[in-house]
């Protein structure tokens, strides 16, 4: 039987468990690259922004140009896998991440590091969809309720220890490279995994028919990256004419490429996006709460980061020691309240994760803004801003597909993989805009008022959609 029927592969069943527990470390290796590198930038920003004299908009861009370019290709990776073979195109995925980072790492210029990082978000957008499809190939259905509970496991603590790993090798100046490490160090990890791959990755199974729709992704590519340019370029150097044009294009460009795809479902034809999905309540709703606080969390982490060291002087060390007690909230909220609690009070834990992130993240800023970078009170503020994350962002994943069918649950988990992506480049761009247009050269703590504004606004545009959701959460389950 093939791997799409949700049962063991032939040829996977003959394979050892070690080999196939090398294999799933190997996609592990992978997983934590992909997210571990987009969060572990934040705390390298500032050292970043003197080496290469970059500009508030170009260290937006070098956050938001990975996101996009991950959010925007991920659909069209998955596919390539289905069409190509999951672990070649695994394979040459990591292949170009790899290169991709030593490019960022060797970065002579803004320029070259965004664009560095934009090939970096591209290659993982190959690279990641293949790792859930190659654990399905590998293991039995009750064998993968243990792997992907790990996988969520690692996942999360990847994206937490993005920034302290970030600041931890930052202040260990390694071989004089400095912030460049960051980026260096995917060199040896991303060999060793494509070492271990080629020896124990399965073989190729069969493969279904290259249907894509890249006209459809370069659209909403676009669409989103000429926004995100207005949006950050407008901060910068003032909303002009053109700016604004180029947003209106931004958002028209959205707008085509939904009735387009729309169209192309009618008709029968593969597209970018599903938008029938959306009638779902618990699919649009949890979709839509998902990028907005995905926004919310990417713009706060950033700003969080900025300010410490900018504003308040904190090396890039003491900056990674602050996000401890954020990041031991969010996996309080994810591995113990959302399990204990989500199947008694549905909606509720959720929404009230999302209040609890509402009152950490309005006391974390307000205690930085007063020059507070250290103390108890904002320890205990980041811990609830985490507890607060972990039970917001949590429980929207298994929501989102509680209605959906078989047939289209790998459309609907890309989708909103997409959504959390587009929804951080977002982030960046208007969290990160009203920040730094309200931060003065002599004033740098400034924006964070403003930016804890904009943030909390998003936090509660999440919580509203969390509200629209039906109250029996997971009654379709069973079937």
């Amino acid at each position: 039987m093939d791997s799409r029927t949700g049962d063991l592969s032939s040829d996977a069943a003959q394979v050892g468990e070690g080999r196939r527990n090398l294999a799933f470390l190997c996609v592990l290796i992978a997983v934590v690259l992909e997210v571990a590198d987009t969060t572990i930038v934040n705390t390298a920003l500032p050292a970043i922004r003197t080496s290469l004299d970059a500009s508030p908009a170009a260290m937006q861009w070098i956050v938001a140009g990975y996101l996009l370019s991950l959010g925007s290709l991920l659909l069209l990776g998955g596919r390539l896998g289905d069409a190509l073979g999951h672990s070649r195109v695994f394979l040459w995925g990591i292949s170009l991440f790899v290169l991709a980072s030593v490019l960022c790492g060797l970065a002579r210029s803004p320029a070259e590091l965004v664009v560095a990082r934009i090939v970096q978000g591209a290659a993982a957008a190959v690279m990641a969809p293949q790792g859930m499809a190659i654990v399905q190939l590998l293991f039995s259905p009750l064998e993968r309720v243990s792997k992907m509970a790990m996988f969520g496991l690692i996942v999360g603590l990847a994206a937490i220890a993005g920034p302290v790993l970030g600041g931890i090798l930052i202040e260990l100046d390694l071989f004089g490279l400095g912030w460049r490490v960051i980026f260096l160090i995917n060199l040896p990890i991303g060999l060793a995994a494509i070492v271990l791959g080629r020896a124990v990755l399965p073989a190729a199974e069969e493969r279904a028919s290259l249907r894509v729709d890249p006209v459809g992704a370069s659209v909403f590519a676009v669409g989103f990256g000429t926004l995100l340019y207005a949006m950050i370029d407008g901060a910068e150097n003032g909303f002009t004419a053109l700016v604004v044009a180029i947003g209106a294009g931004g958002l028209a460009l959205l707008a085509f490429g939904w009735q387009r795809a729309k169209r192309r479902r009618a008709a029968k034809l593969p597209s970018v996006v599903a938008p029938e999905l959306f009638g779902i309540a618990t699919f649009g709703f949890s979709t839509i709460a998902s990028l907005a606080f995905s926004a919310a969390m990417t713009g706060f982490l950033l700003v969080f980061s900025v300010a410490l060291q900018q504003g308040l002087g904190q090396s890039p060390l003491d900056t990674a020691l602050v996000h401890i007690p954020f990041g031991l909230g969010v996996m309080l909220g994810v591995a113990v309240l959302v399990p204990r609690l989500l199947g008694r009070w549905g909606k509720w834990v959720p929404l009230a994760g999302g209040a609890g992130m509402v009152a950490g993240c309005l006391a974390s800023f307000g205690l930085i803004a007063s020059g507070d970078g250290s103390s108890i009170l904002l320890i205990a503020s980041l811990a609830i801003a985490g507890v607060g994350m972990g039970s917001l962002s949590g429980p929207l994943g298994p929501i989102a597909l509680a209605e959906i069918g078989r047939t289209q649950a790998g459309t609907a988990s890309a989708t909103f993989r997409t959504s959390q992506q587009v929804g951080g480049a977002l982030g960046i761009a208007i969290v990160g805009s009203v920040y730094f247009a309200a931060t003065g050269e002599g004033a740098r703590l400034d924006g964070l008022i403003p930016a804890a504004a904009v943030t909390c606004a998003l936090l509660v545009a999440s919580m509203v959609a969390v509200a629209r959701l039906p109250k029996q959460l997971f009654a379709a389950e069973a079937n």
